[in-house]
C-alpha cells in the first residue's frame, strides 16, 4: 500500500511541476520585471512622502520668512521638477512594459498553437509507431515461420541428397552392368560378324572377282592413273560410309537409308552397304581398295561415270578429318548468342546475340577480344551474313529491321525498316545492290541498297524462319516457313514454283556451292536433304539424342557439301556424312550434367576456306573447332 501511495504522490508532484512549467515559465520574466516595477513604485511613493514632508517643512519655514528660505524653496522646486520628470519616465516605461506584456501574450498564444500542432503530430506519430510495431511483430512471426520452413527444406534437401547419392550408386551399378552386357553383346556380334564375313567373302568372291586382282600390282598402276584423271563429275558424287574421326565404325542413320545424288548404294540382290565392314575385314582391304573395287565391279554412279579415289578425296568425301579439337573458346555476348557466320575471305567469325550487338572475332590471331563491335540495333540479333567479298556484313534483328555494316571501318551504312514483325533472315541478291529479308510478318521484302527502299514484297502467308538464294544473281529465293513449307520464288517473274511440304515447321536452310542440294532442319528433330534438280527429299538425318534446340536453330554444309553439322538441345554438335552416317559428336557446349543441365547450341557455321567449325548457343560462348 505504501508503495502505491508513494507512486501516486510522485505522479501528483510531477503533474504539478509540469503545470507550473507550462503556466509559469513562459511569464517568469514578465513577473520578475513587474515585481521590480512594483518595488520601484513603492520606493518612489516613500520618496514622494518624504518630499511632501520636506515641502511642508519648507512652507512652514517660508511662512516664518527669511532669505535662506528662498534658496531652500528654489532647491526644493528643482528637486520636485526632477522628480516629476522621473515620474514621467516611469509612466512611459510602464506603458512600454504593458505593450511588451501584450506582445509576449501574443507570442504565448502562438506558442500554444504550435504546441497543440506538435501534440497532434506527436499523436499521429505515436499512431504510426504503434502500427509499425504491429507490422514488426508480424514480420517477426513471418521470419520465424520462414526459418522453420527453411529448416524443413534443408532437411528435405539433405534427404534428397542422400537419395541422390544412393541413386548415383545404383546408376553406377547399372552402368557397370550395362557395360558388361554391352561387352557380351559385342562378343556375340563379333561371332555373328565372323560368320557373316565368311558368307560375304563367298558372295563377293562370286560377284566381285576383280577385288583380288586389285590387290596386286595392277591395282597400284590403276590408282596411279586415277590420280591423273580430271575430277569433272566430283560434284555429283556421294561418299561411301567410312569410319569417323575417332576411328570407330560409323552408325547408319536409322531413319533413312536414302541415296545422295545418283547414290553409291547399288540396287543389287543384297545390300552391299550393310556388308562393307564385314567384307573389308574378311578380305583385308582398306577403304581405298574397297571403294575402287566396288566402282570397278559396276556399283555406284549409274550415269556411266566411275570416279577415282582421288576424285573422292578431292571433293572431301573421303579421308577429310572432322574438326574435333577446340581451337578457341570465348564469351561472345553478354546474353544468349543467336547467330554465327564465317567471313568468305578471312579467318574471321561474326556473331550476333540477344545483347543487340554484332561482334567480329579474328580467329587467325587467336584473340579472345572482339576485333570490332557493330552496334545500331535496338533488339536482339537473329542472323548475320557476309557478302561474297567479305566487305559488308548483313544483320537482322527483333526490332523489325535489318542493317548493313562495312567490315573495314565498322560503320553502319544502311538500315532497312518496313517489316511489321521481327526479321529472322537476310541474304544478298545481285550483290552488293540488293538484299532480301524474311520476317515473322509473313512477307519477304527485296531492298535496293542504292535507294534504301523496298522494291518488291513477296506475300508468303506464313512466318519466314530462314532463306537462301541460288546464285550470285539471286534469280531464285528459297524460304523456309512456320507452316512446314519450303517456297521457291523467281524474282524475274511473278510466278512461284511448287512448294515442298515438310513434316514440321522449318528452322533453317543451307545450300551447297553448286546449288544442287539443299538441307533443311525441321522441328521434328530431323534434317532433310533435298535434290533441287528433282525437287524432292533424298535423305533424312536424325539420331535418338539429337533435338532441335529452337525455332531458329541453324544447320550447315561444309565447303565441299560432303558433311552436315547441326547443334542440339543437349549441348552437342552432330556431324553427318551426306550418305547418312553420323560421323562424330562434339560436346564442347555440354555441361556434362545431363539433358536438363545442357546448354543448347543455336547455330553452327563451317569455314569456307578451312576445315574449321564455329558454334554459338545459350551459354553465351562461341567455340571454334579444328581438325588439328
Amino acid at each position: 500500500m505504501s508503495t502505491e501511495e508513494t507512486t501516486w504522490r510522485e505522479h501528483v508532484v510531477r503533474a504539478l511541476r509540469e503545470r507550473n512549467r507550462k503556466e509559469c515559465d513562459n511569464f517568469k520574466e514578465i513577473i520578475e520585471q513587474n515585481n521590480r516595477l512594483i518595488d520601484h513604485v513603492a520606493q518612489l511613493k516613500s520618496d514622494n512622502l518624504k518630499l511632501s514632508v520636506e515641502n511642508e517643512q519648507v512652507r512652514n519655514a517660508v511662512s516664518t520668512g527669511g532669505a535662506g528660505s528662498n534658496v531652500a524653496i528654489a532647491t526644493l522646486e528643482k528637486k520636485l521638477l526632477s522628480q516629476q520628470e522621473e515620474l514621467t519616465d516611469l509612466h512611459k516605461r510602464k506603458g512600454e512594459n504593458s505593450q511588451m506584456i501584450v506582445d509576449l501574450n501574443q507570442k504565448v498564444e502562438q506558442q500554444k498553437k504550435i504546441i497543440s500542432e506538435k501534440e497532434h503530430s506527436l499523436a499521429d506519430q505515436q499512431t504510426n509507431n504503434n502500427r509499425l510495431r504491429a507490422e514488426v511483430q508480424l514480420l517477426h512471426s513471418s521470419l520465424e515461420e520462414l526459418k522453420k520452413l527453411n529448416t524443413t527444406l534443408l532437411d528435405e534437401h539433405t534427404a534428397l541428397q542422400l537419395a541422390f547419392s544412393s541413386l548415383e550408386e545404383k546408376l553406377r551399378g547399372v552402368q557397370d552392368e550395362n557395360r558388361c552386357l554391352l561387352d557380351r553383346l559385342m562378343r556375340y556380334k563379333s561371332k555373328d560378324a565372323d560368320k557373316l564375313n565368311e558368307e560375304n567373302e563367298s558372295i563377293i568372291r562370286k560377284r566381285l572377282p576383280s577385288i583380288f586382282r586389285k590387290r596386286s600390282a595392277k591395282l597400284k598402276r590403276d590408282l596411279e592413273d586415277a590420280v591423273r584423271e580430271p575430277s569433272s563429275s566430283s560434284n555429283n558424287l556421294a561418299p561411301t560410309p567410312t569410319s569417323g574421326g575417332s576411328g570407330t565404325p560409323l552408325q547408319r542413320n536409322s531413319t533413312s537409308p536414302a541415296q545422295f545424288g545418283g547414290g553409291l548404294l547399288g540396287d543389287d540382290d543384297f545390300d552391299v552397304a550393310s556388308l562393307n565392314n564385314g567384307a573389308m575385314e574378311a578380305l583385308g582391304l582398306d577403304d581405298d581398295e574397297y571403294i575402287s573395287a566396288r566402282f570397278t565391279a559396276g556399283e555406284g554412279i549409274h550415269d556411266g561415270h566411275r570416279p577415282s579415289i582421288d576424285m573422292l578425296k578431292a571433293t572431301g568425301y573421303l579421308g577429310q578429318p572432322n574438326p574435333t579439337k577446340i581451337l578457341m573458346k570465348f564469351e561472345a555476348h553478354e546474353n544468349e548468342s543467336h547467330a554465327v557466320r564465317w567471313s568468305p575471305v578471312e579467318r574471321m567469325v561474326a556473331t550476333g546475340g540477344a545483347d543487340r550487338k554484332v561482334k567480329l572475332w579474328d580467329v587467325g590471331k587467336g584473340s579472345t577480344e572482339p576485333r570490332a563491335v557493330l552496334s545500331g540495333s535496338s533488339a536482339g540479333i537473329n542472323s548475320v551474313d557476309f557478302d561474297s567479298t567479305g566487305a559488308y556484313i548483313l544483320g537482322t534483328s527483333n526490332d523489325y529491321g535489318a542493317r548493313v555494316w562495312t567490315v573495314m571501318d565498322n560503320r553502319l551504312r544502311h538500315t532497312l525498316t518496313g517489316h511489321s514483325g521481327k526479321v529472322m533472315a537476310a541474304k544478298y541478291v545481285q550483290e552488293p545492290i540488293k538484299v532480301v529479308t524474311g520476317s515473322h510478318d509473313r512477307t519477304l521484302k527485296i531492298w535496293d541498297l542504292r535507294s534504301i527502299a523496298c522494291i518488291e514484297t513477296k506475300f508468303a502467308g506464313s512466318s519466314c524462319n530462314d532463306l537462301v538464294t541460288t546464285d550470285s544473281l539471286g534469280s531464285t529465293i528459297i524460304s523456309g516457313h512456320y507452316d512446314k513449307k519450303i517456297r521457291f520464288w523467281d524474282i524475274r517473274t511473278e510466278k512461284q514454283a511448287d512448294d515442298v511440304l515438310m513434316p514440321a515447321k522449318i528452322t533453317s536452310l543451307d545450300l551447297s556451292k553448286d546449288c544442287n542440294y539443299l538441307i533443311c532442319s525441321v522441328r521434328d528433330d530431323t534434317i532433310k536433304l533435298l535434290d533441287l534438280r528433282k525437287n524432292q527429299v533424298i535423305s533424312t538425318f536424325a539420331n535418338e539424342h539429337f533435338k532441335i534446340s529452337c525455332d531458329f536453330a541453324r544447320a550447315t554444309f561444309n565447303s565441299g557439301a560432303s558433311k552436315i553439322a547441326c547443334g542440339s538441345a543437349d549441348g552437342s554438335i552432330y556431324i553427318w556424312n551426306v550418305n547418312g552416317f553420323l560421323e562424330t559428336t562434339l560436346k564442347g557446349h555440354s555441361s556434362g550434367l545431363g539433358f536438363f543441365y545442357s546448354t543448347a547450341v543455336n547455330a553452327v557455321s563451317w569455314s569456307p576456306n578451312s576445315n574449321m567449325l564455329a558454334s554459338v548457343g545459350k551459354s553465351k560462348r562461341c567455340i571454334i573447332y579444328s581438325d588439328s
